[in-house]
């Protein structure tokens, strides 16, 4: 029934390294760093931002695929050497172009999950936690906003529901 994934026994589960419904923006966020990167065993992470929707489940679902984890924040003492520091970074601290380009590493991948409107030019414009124009030119692989994450998001929710059917249906689920 929980096809977020937000439940606190889902929650839980994740935790503690069993099967559970994942919630829907960090899996597909895992699994795009899973398919450009391959294994990602060893490589040092930042997660700016400690929700229980976003920080936190991505934090778990890093430290089940073995990288090192530092989850960071706003209020965080030296966030931009805390961010140089990892091959990875996610940006889901809700302030809009809040890390900045020579903050990320160069060749580190990041995953920008935040959606933030400002106005520019006297327009209104979507980004993200991260100077996009700044960071892309020291990133190896950085999601755009919008159109990034986004879609991710909608295809592992539905995946979750297809699967939440499979276990009340009692037939497999799809692998």
């Amino acid at each position: 029934k929980d096809v977020d994934g937000f439940h606190v026994v889902n929650v839980g589960r994740l935790n503690t390294g069993q099967s559970s419904m994942v919630p829907c923006t960090p899996l597909g966020s895992l699994l795009m760093l899973k398919h450009y990167l391959g294994k990602l065993e060893g490589k040092r992470a930042v997660v700016v931002g400690r929700s229980n929707i976003v920080g936190k489940p991505m934090a778990a679902l890093l430290l089940g695929e073995n990288c090192t984890v530092t989850i960071a924040h706003s209020r965080t003492a030296d966030l931009p050497g805390e961010v140089r520091r990892a091959d990875i970074v996610i940006a889901a601290v809700g302030k809009a172009e809040m890390i900045r380009g020579d903050w990320i590493r160069p060749g580190a991948t990041v995953i920008d999950v935040g959606i933030n409107r400002i106005e520019r030019d006297g327009k209104s414009k979507l980004v993200g936690d991260v100077a996009f124009d700044e960071a892309v030119k020291h990133a190896g692989l950085i999601t755009p906003v919008p159109g990034g994450v986004g879609p991710m998001t909608i295809a592992c929710l539905l995946r979750n529901t297809v699967t939440a059917a499979c276990r009340i249906k009692g037939i497999p689920e799809p692998t």
